[in-house]
This record gives C-alpha cells, sequence and structure tokens, in this order.
C-alpha cells in the first residue's frame, strides 16, 4: 500500500505539536495511528464513518488544521480561511483535478510555505496560519433562496428542477423530497395545500440547512440522512438524484434512489423523477413500478412519472 501523502510529510518533517483537526476528509482517508486527532465532516456517509472511529469533534484546542481540498474552489478557500483564522499550522491536501495547484500559488503570495508533498496525482503544503488571502469566498445565491459554496447549483437553480416543478401541481399527503440540496422542489411541493408533511431528506448537512432556512412552513421536516437507506411510507416522492460523487459520473447512485422511491411508497403512491437524458434509467425504473411515464423535458433532462410501485 502506497503512503499517503499526510505520512510523507510527517516523515519529511511536518510536525504536530498538539491536537490535528481534519476538515471533510472523505470515508477511508489515512489518518490511522494519529493521536489527538478530530474530524469535522458534512456529508452524511463520510460523518458516519468517522463517527464509528470516534473522531468527529469541533477540534477545539487544536494545534494544526488539515484542509482536504473539496472540488468546490469557493468551498475550498472558504474552508482554507477559516482555518487560517484558528491560527496555528495549516495544512492543505487536494488532487491536482480538484484545484489544489491554483491553492498552492494564491498561498504563496500571503504565507510562506513550510513544506511540499507532491505524489499520487495530488499536492499536500503547509504553513503557519498569518495573513488571509484576498479570496471571494461567498456566493451569489438564486433570488429568494440562501444557499451557501460548495453544494450543488449554489448560484442558480438546477434547470432539470426546475423543468420538473410544475408537474408537481396536484401532490397530496405525506411526501419525501429524496436529496432535497436547498430546497427549491421542496418549496415547490409545499404549493400544494393538501400535502400534510414534508420530509427533506439530504445528506449534506450544509445543504440541508440552507433548505430549512428556505422552506419556512411547518410541514417540512429536514432529515440529514442517507437516501438509500432512508424509512417511511409515502403518498408522493419526488426527486432530482445525484450522479457523481467525484468528478466519474455514477449512475448507481441514481438507481439507488430509485430503488429507495419504489421501497417507501404507499401502494398507490407516485414517484416524480428528473435525470440527465444520457442516464439509463428506465430499465430500472421498468423494474420497480408497472406503470412509467416519460413527461415532457428537454433536451438535457428527462422527467418520469411512476407509480404502483412493485414489492
Amino acid at each position: 500500500m502506497k503512503q499517503s501523502r499526510l505520512f510523507t510529510a510527517l516523515d519529511e518533517g511536518l510536525s504536530l505539536d498538539g491536537p490535528l483537526h481534519v476538515i471533510r476528509p472523505p470515508a477511508g482517508y489515512d489518518l490511522a495511528g494519529l493521536r489527538d486527532v478530530s474530524v469535522e465532516a458534512t456529508f452524511y456517509p463520510d460523518h458516519q464513518y468517522w463517527a464509528a472511529a470516534g473522531l468527529i469533534g469541533d477540534g477545539a484546542g487544536r494545534a494544526a488544521t488539515l484542509v482536504v481540498v473539496p472540488r468546490s474552489k469557493t468551498l475550498a478557500r472558504a474552508m482554507i480561511s477559516g482555518a487560517i483564522a484558528q491560527g496555528g499550522t495549516v495544512i492543505v491536501d487536494g488532487q491536482k483535478t480538484d484545484g489544489v495547484e491554483s491553492l498552492y500559488k494564491d498561498i504563496r503570495k500571503v504565507a510562506t510555505i513550510e513544506g511540499v508533498v507532491t505524489k499520487g496525482h495530488g499536492r499536500l503544503f503547509w504553513f503557519r496560519a498569518d495573513r488571509q488571502p484576498a479570496w471571494e469566498v461567498s456566493v451569489t445565491s438564486p433570488q429568494g433562496f440562501t444557499t451557501v459554496p460548495g453544494i450543488f447549483s449554489e448560484a442558480k437553480v438546477d434547470a432539470g428542477s426546475a423543468l420538473l416543478a410544475p408537474f408537481l401541481d396536484g401532490l397530496e399527503g405525506e411526501v419525501a423530497d429524496l436529496g432535497a440540496g436547498w430546497g427549491y422542489l421542496s418549496r415547490a411541493i409545499l404549493q400544494n395545500d393538501a400535502v400534510t408533511r414534508l420530509d427533506m431528506v439530504e445528506a449534506e448537512k450544509t445543504a440541508l440547512d440552507c433548505a430549512v432556512q428556505n422552506v419556512d412552513d411547518p410541514r417540512a421536516h429536514g432529515i440529514w440522512g442517507d437516501a438509500l437507506t432512508h424509512q417511511g411510507a409515502y403518498d408522493a416522492v419526488v426527486s432530482n438524484p445525484p450522479f457523481h460523487t467525484s468528478r466519474s459520473g455514477d449512475p448507481d447512485l441514481g438507481r439507488g434512489f430509485i430503488a429507495t422511491a419504489a421501497r417507501i411508497l404507499k401502494p398507490r403512491g407516485v414517484f416524480f423523477m428528473v435525470a440527465n437524458r444520457h442516464l439509463p434509467y428506465e430499465a430500472d425504473l421498468d423494474a420497480r413500478f408497472a406503470r412509467i411515464e416519460e413527461l415532457s423535458g428537454s433536451g438535457a433532462f428527462k422527467l418520469f412519472r411512476a407509480t404502483r410501485p412493485k414489492r
């Protein structure tokens, strides 16, 4: 097994002179054997992984902060700025495909880099927290909504969700929004007075916090969790499922959402879904539902209405 950039850095001069706080490491990130470590994770599956390891904490009293670079450049900048504000040593670890090289160049302008490890198509570097880079770390949210850096479609309403919303008229009873994001479809669902309860199920805690702010309705309930394992019994399920957690697309994520929808729907329930047109979900819908109707979509997106879930 190849040694990680972090442990290579520890062998080559990185000194941890006190507690280390790690921000957003994915499940499986190598922290084995380190002492005095706490982890901050807002993506539910990652949080559960680190909670099982007993490492979830707020980083109080930290001597160093390790930022694991996410895909979002604005979020990465916000994370590094937050780490600098905490003082001590700041460590940044990321892949080239996630923009670590541009972060490294920006930090070199305001801080002395104390060490660098380049391997595995990525870079890890560390420096003493001092000056803040002249970065923009906020986002311009869609009008009438609150969003934050790093969540899906942070700066504009997703086109697929916008296509699906008009078809949600007439929903009633108990409804689940699987992968609710920051709440655009949830707000549309609650335009129906006959909806008695809406569960907004979302794995990314920062997105769910936005949804709770954006959907100011006593019928709405935010649920931080994994849509693939969510339990319930609903009259309707609505979803714009993710199809990637990295730069590589993964249709199995959408397939998992379809399976969950079929499992948690009542026998006469209805499932509404939007997906990128190139994703091959028709066979999965046919396997899980007795009746499938493709609604009017666009060149980029297809919309489905599915009923009579198969048990």
